[in-house]
């Protein structure tokens, strides 16, 4: 709530060095927005430096960027990706429409960030690209839904969540009230879902055979629960892995992809 307010770099890098010093492997940056990262410290958005700075603390394997808004993308972190290999790849969006967009007050259109997603595509290495929407926003229309809806199928995000709109009291869209009926809400959702479990269960079952890095999380059973540089902890994709010896949770393994489905992997890791 409020305005954006950063971190010094300096202070951030000390709490990785510290994290790191414990046995962490893996970092989140997080904000309400990180591409604005900086801007009211530095006078200019300081992002792509942080991830720089980061990338050199030993310890750390993999830095997860979060929450990066389309809106005024610092294309300095598209060059970051490309120098910083503990990068993982994440890059959200919340709608497509552009009168919803700007009714979101987002600051970006649709020809921006579908430009910004094919460069991020086209610019970075095994990009996997993740985005959460949002759908029944009040004054959402038929047409708005569509345009999202053939957006997501053209898109093909690796990773992707969708919430139905309800009202919170603070936003700008507080004033629109609740406009779209409950059902049709649920409709979209589920409407959008569908598509995405096509998209990822193909994505899955191109992976079989082919060996991937995991990082373990827990046990559950017989399979230790781990997941690969694009999947973040608790809500994304995990990979059940199989091992002919106890693996070690915040461990990386080199695993071999067995068999998929829509929103899993199974794996196995074999010693020698």
């Amino acid at each position: 709530r409020g305005q954006h307010r950063s971190k010094p770099i300096e202070e951030v890098v000390h709490e990785a060095r510290l994290l790191a010093e414990k046995g962490v492997k893996e970092v989140i940056v997080i904000a309400q927005d990180t591409t604005y990262y900086g801007l009211d410290l530095y006078g200019e958005r300081q992002l792509a430096k942080l991830l720089g700075e980061l990338n050199g603390i030993d310890g750390i394997d993999w830095i997860r960027l979060m929450y990066a808004y389309p809106a005024k993308f610092p294309l300095d972190v598209i060059e970051a990706f490309q120098k910083f290999p503990k990068l993982c790849r994440y890059m959200p969006i919340q709608h497509y429409s552009d009168s919803v967009l700007k009714s979101m007050r987002r600051g970006s259109t649709q020809r921006s960030t579908r430009e910004l997603l094919f460069r991020l595509k086209s610019e970075i290495s095994d990009v996997a690209l993740r985005t959460t929407l949002i759908v029944g926003y009040p004054n959402e229309t038929e047409d708005d839904f569509r345009m999202l809806y053939d957006f997501v199928r053209e898109m093909r995000f690796h990773r992707l969540g969708v919430f139905t709109y309800s009202k919170e009291e603070g936003t700008a869209a507080f004033e629109l009230g609740d406009l779209v009926p409950e059902e049709i809400k649920l409709e979209r959702q589920a409407a959008i879902m569908e598509i995405q479990k096509d998209i990822s269960e193909r994505h899955n079952n191109s992976l079989i055979g082919k060996t991937v890095k995991v990082l373990i999380d827990s046990q559950d059973g017989e399979f230790f629960i781990g997941r690969t540089e694009w999947d973040a902890p608790e809500i994304d994709q995990e990979v059940f892995v199989s091992s002919s010896q106890p693996l070690k949770a915040g461990t990386f393994y080199t695993a071999i992809v067995t068999d998929a489905v829509e929103y899993d992997l199974f794996a196995s890791v074999t010693f020698t």
